[in-house]
């Protein structure tokens, strides 16, 4: 089996560069699953139905997500009629009445083959949130243990992410690692035999302040004063890894690739998206 998995893909310049490298990435390596991460996806902020759409056309089979995905509010009708798009499995429900929309896993299916995916949100330096490593544990417990398992951990500590790692090796197929938008140099295949990465990086304006226009964020960190902060459009690229798993559903290889990508001026304009 092969995936492909995007890190972090950001507003318009993230969604473009993706639609233009996916035909050469399909014709290179022949994924049997694409999976994203959707939690910047329309603007910075969140995903709409619109942007989640237009990734379901270009052949994503479901999106991940993160401590963004509740920015924009049509997630919640988004969520109640597909899947297809997951938030974190680890947000607090209290009771019936206040449990999040949507899932946190799904098993994805395509060509005869099946594809767990989880997503988990980290907990240092993020909002509160249940254990993720306790939340992984039930998820797995309750689907069917011969499955290949794509692990999406959302988080901002590179330690908690390593953890993560080691934590499900031997258990999951891979654990790739989202949210800090810059790609991590420490791809490998773990004793056990899962294929991890710290973080996969940002799918969007390689120019930028991790997505957004540096000025802005330059301002903000200069005068500690409240500068709205601007996508960036400059510089669009692609941030991906590409995991082979054998039969045992244990990692072969993973492969971390960083690219740009070239589009016209009308690629990227438009309404902020």
């Amino acid at each position: 089996m092969v995936i492909l998995y995007f890190g972090d893909i950001f507003g318009r310049p993230g969604r473009k560069a993706v639609a233009k490298a996916l035909p050469d990435l399909r014709a290179q390596y022949s994924p049997d699953f694409i999976i994203g991460n959707a939690e910047n996806l329309a603007g910075g902020r969140g995903v709409n139905r619109r942007t989640f759409q237009e990734m379901v056309s270009l052949g994503f089979h479901g999106l991940t997500s993160g401590n963004h995905i509740w920015d924009n509010r049509e997630v919640y009708a988004l969520m109640e009629q597909d899947d297809r798009i997951l938030r974190p499995a680890n947000y607090p429900s209290p009771s019936d009445d206040l449990r999040c929309p949507g899932k946190g896993f799904k098993v994805f299916r395509g060509g005869g083959k099946a594809l767990l995916v989880v997503n988990v949100l980290g907990r240092v330096f993020m909002d509160a949130v249940e254990c993720p490593f306790g939340a992984v544990d039930r998820i797995l417990a309750e689907n069917p243990s011969d499955l290949p398992i794509l692990v999406d951990m959302h988080a901002d500590a590179t330690s908690e992410k390593t953890a993560m790692g080691w934590y499900l090796d031997g258990r999951v197929s891979a654990v790739v690692g989202s949210h800090s938008h810059v790609q991590t140099a420490d791809e490998r295949i773990l004793p056990k035999g899962t294929a991890y990465i710290t973080d996969v990086g940002l799918s969007g304006s390689f120019d930028s302040a991790i997505g957004m226009r540096p000025e802005e964020v330059i301002k903000r960190f200069r005068t500690r004063r409240h500068f709205p902060f601007v996508p960036s459009k400059d510089g669009p690229g692609v941030s991906c890894v590409v995991i082979q798993v054998a039969s045992n559903n244990k990692a072969q290889s993973i492969e971390r690739l960083r690219f740009r990508v070239e589009l016209d001026d009308s690629g990227v304009e438009g309404d902020g998206e």
